[in-house]
C-alpha cells in the first residue's frame, strides 16, 4: 500500500519562494476552501508533478513556474510503500528529478525518461492514468473511467488488478517468435541447399566414371567457372538477404508504431474539434440567453460576459493545441515519406535477389547440363574416393540441419501456445472474469449508497449496460451531469476497494476536487459524506470546495488558501 505522508512545493503555480507543506495523514478528513484563484487546485498539480512529471491540469511545464520569481520550483512529495521510506524531489529552473529510499538517492545514470519508469513501475506501480482513477476525482482535466476508451479502460483495470506483467511478457515472446521465425526460414534455406548439392553430387559421381581427362578438364573448368560465377551471385543474395533482415523488421515495427501514433494525433485531433464545437455551443448559449431555460432565472449580463470570454479563452488554447498537432501531423506524414524510400529499396532488394535466384537456377541448370554432357562420355574414372567423402560430409550436414530445424520448429510451436495464454484473450481474461463481478456488485453498492437505483453492468470488454427498475437498458451518455458523476464516484470507490484487496495500487489518499460544487444536489453531497466518512482510518480525504454549504464540522480539518500580494499562501483553522 502506498501510503503518502506528506507534499511541500514553493516558486510553483502561484505559490511564493516559501514552501507550502500539507501533512496527508494528519486528519482523516480535511476541507480545502478559498476563492477562485487562490491556489486550492495547485496542490493536484504539485502532486501530481512531483509522481509522473506532469501536472493533474493541462498546464504546460514552462507556466508551471511562478511567473513573478521565475525559478527555483521545487516539489517534493514523501510517501512510504510497505516498510520502505520514499522522497520525491522534482524541480524546473534549475530542472532536478530525484528519487530517494532510506536516504539514499536511487543512482540517476539511466535517462529520465527510464528513471521515470523506475519510479512508476518498480516503486509506485501505478500510471499517470490510474491515479487518477484511484486517488483523483477532479472537474478540471479529470476524464473519468466511463468516458475513456476501452483500451484506456483495460490499462487501468490490468493496473488495478496487477496483471499488466502479463502484456509485458507477451510483448518480449513476440519479439522472440519473429527472431525464431526468421531462424527457422534460414534453417530450412539453409537444408534446401545442402539437399541441391547433394544430389548435385550424386550426379557427378555418376558421371564421373565416363568422362575422359582432357574432355573432362574442359568441362569441369566451365563448371568452375559457372561456380564462381554462381558463388558470386550468391555472396551477393547473403549480403541482400542480410540488408533485408536487417533492416525490414525494425521498418515494419516503425511503420506500426507510426500508424498507431498518426490513428492517436487524428484522435487527439477530433477530440480538440468537439471541444472547440462545445465551446462554441456554450458561448453561443450566453450570448443569447438572458434567462436559464432550466430554472428561470435571470443571467446576469456580467456572468454572461464572464461565461462568453473565459469559453473564447479556452478555444484560444485548443486551437493553439489543434496548431500544435497539424505540425506534429505533418512531422508523422515527413516520416512516412521516408519509410516509403526504405520499402521501396528493400523491394528492389528482393527483386535483384530473385532475379538473382532465377540466374543461378540458370546456371546451375547449364552445370546439369555439362555433368550430362560428362557421362555421356567414356573416360577416366576420376577420383571417386573424395567425391565419396564430399558426399558423406554433405550427408552428415543435412542430418545436423535436419535435426535443428526440428529444434526450431519444436521451440515456435511451445512458444505459440504460450503467446495465445498471453493474450487479451487468455490467461488475462481468466482473471478479469473473476473480478468483473465484484467489480459490479460494489458499484452497485455505492449507487445506492447515493440514492441512484440503476443496475451497472461492466462487461468483459469494458462496455457498461446500465438498467432502470423498469430494465429500460442506458448508456452512461444517457443520464445527466449528476447522474453521470455518482457513477463516476462510485466507480473511484470501486476502485479503490478492488486496489486494496489486490494490494495492487492501494493507497491511504483521495482528492475530490470540487466535485461537491459541480453537478451533486444537497442528498449527493450528504450521500457521498457517508461514504467518506465510513472509508476506514487507514484512508485521508481532502475534500477540495468552494461552497459555502459545507460545514467545517463535517470535516476534521479546515485548509484555507489565500491570495496575499499575487501569491497564494494557505493556512490551517485552529
Amino acid at each position: 500500500m502506498i501510503k503518502f505522508q506528506k507534499l511541500r512545493f514553493k516558486n510553483f503555480l502561484s505559490t511564493g519562494n516559501t514552501f507550502t507543506e500539507i501533512d496527508f495523514i494528519n486528519s482523516p478528513t480535511t476541507l480545502v476552501v478559498g476563492h477562485n484563484g487562490a491556489g486550492k487546485s495547485t496542490m493536484l498539480d504539485a502532486l501530481s508533478f512531483g509522481l509522473f512529471g506532469k501536472p493533474h491540469r493541462k498546464i504546460s511545464k514552462n507556466q508551471l513556474v511562478n511567473s513573478i520569481n521565475g525559478k527555483g520550483s521545487l516539489v517534493e512529495v514523501e510517501f512510504s510503500v510497505g516498510s520502505q521510506q520514499y522522497k520525491i524531489v522534482r524541480g524546473i529552473k534549475p530542472n532536478k528529478f530525484e528519487i530517494w529510499q532510506g536516504g539514499n538517492m536511487i543512482n540517476q545514470n539511466s535517462h529520465a525518461k527510464e528513471y521515470q519508469q523506475v519510479l512508476e513501475k518498480n516503486i509506485l506501480k501505478l500510471t499517470h492514468k490510474s491515479f487518477h482513477q484511484i486517488v483523483v476525482l477532479g472537474s478540471s482535466s479529470f476524464v473519468p473511467f466511463m468516458q475513456l476508451s476501452g483500451g484506456a479502460r483495460r490499462e487501468v483495470i490490468e493496473d488495478l488488478l496487477d496483471i499488466n506483467v502479463f502484456s509485458k511478457m507477451n510483448a518480449l515472446l513476440k519479439e522472440k517468435m519473429s527472431i525464431l521465425k526468421d531462424e527457422i526460414q534460414s534453417a530450412g534455406h539453409n537444408l534446401e541447399m545442402c539437399k541441391t548439392k547433394i544430389n548435385a553430387q550424386k550426379k557427378y559421381l555418376r558421371d564421373l566414371n565416363a568422362v575422359n581427362t582432357a574432355y573432362r578438364k574442359e568441362k569441369e573448368d566451365k563448371i568452375v567457372e559457372i561456380s564462381a560465377e554462381i558463388q558470386e551471385l550468391q555472396e551477393r543474395n547473403t549480403k541482400l538477404s542480410a540488408d533485408i533482415e536487417e533492416r525490414q523488421p525494425p521498418l515494419l515495427t516503425n511503420i506500426e508504431e507510426l500508424a498507431v501514433k498518426s490513428k492517436e494525433l487524428t484522435e487527439y485531433m477530433s477530440s480538440f474539434k468537439t471541444q472547440i464545437k462545445a465551446l462554441v455551443k456554450e458561448s453561443k448559449f450566453f450570448e443569447e440567453n438572458e434567462v436559464c431555460p432550466s430554472c428561470d432565472q435571470d443571467i446576469s449580463q456580467e456572468i454572461r460576459d464572464e461565461k462568453v470570454a473565459l469559453a473564447k479563452k479556452k478555444a484560444e488554447a485548443l486551437n493553439e493545441t489543434m496548431t500544435m498537432a497539424k505540425e506534429k501531423d505533418a512531422d508523422y506524414k515527413s516520416l512516412q515519406e521516408s519509410y516509403d524510400a526504405m520499402s521501396e529499396a528493400i523491394r528492389n532488394w528482393q527483386n535483384e535477389l530473385n532475379n538473382n535466384n532465377q540466374t543461378i537456377s540458370r546456371l546451375q541448370n547449364n552445370i546439369s547440363s555439362i555433368q550430362s554432357e560428362l557421362s555421356a562420355k567414356q573416360g577416366e574414372t576420376g577420383d571417386l574416393e573424395n567425391a565419396n567423402r564430399e558426399l558423406e560430409k554433405l550427408r552428415e550436414q543435412e542430418l545436423t540441419l535436419t535435426e535443428g530445424k526440428f529444434k526450431l520448429n519444436e521451440q515456435m510451436a511451445y512458444n505459440t501456445v504460450n503467446y495465445e495464454l498471453l493474450k487479451d484473450t487468455g490467461i488475462k481474461t481468466k482473471i478479469i472474469k473473476q473480478y468483473i463481478p465484484v467489480i459490479n456488485q460494489l458499484t452497485n453498492q455505492y449507487l445506492q449508497i447515493l440514492d441512484f437505483f440503476v443496475h451497472f453492468d461492466l462487461d468483459e470488454s469494458f462496455q457498461e449496460t446500465i438498467r432502470s427498475r423498469h430494465r429500460d437498458a442506458f448508456t452512461y451518455d444517457s443520464f445527466s451531469e449528476g447522474e453521470k458523476q455518482r457513477i463516476d464516484l462510485s466507480l473511484l470507490f470501486t476502485w479503490r476497494q478492488i486496489a486494496k484487496m489486490k494490494n495492487s495500487v492501494a493507497t491511504n489518499l483521495l482528492i475530490l476536487d470540487e466535485t461537491f460544487d459541480s453537478s451533486l444536489d444537497d442528498d449527493g453531497v450528504d450521500n457521498l459524506m457517508k461514504i467518506i466518512n465510513s472509508l476506514g482510518e487507514d484512508t485521508h480525504v481532502f475534500v477540495i470546495s468552494h461552497k459555502g454549504e459545507l460545514e467545517d464540522a463535517q470535516f476534521d480539518r479546515r485548509l484555507e488558501f489565500v491570495k496575499e500580494k499575487n501569491f497564494s499562501k494557505m493556512k490551517e483553522a485552529a
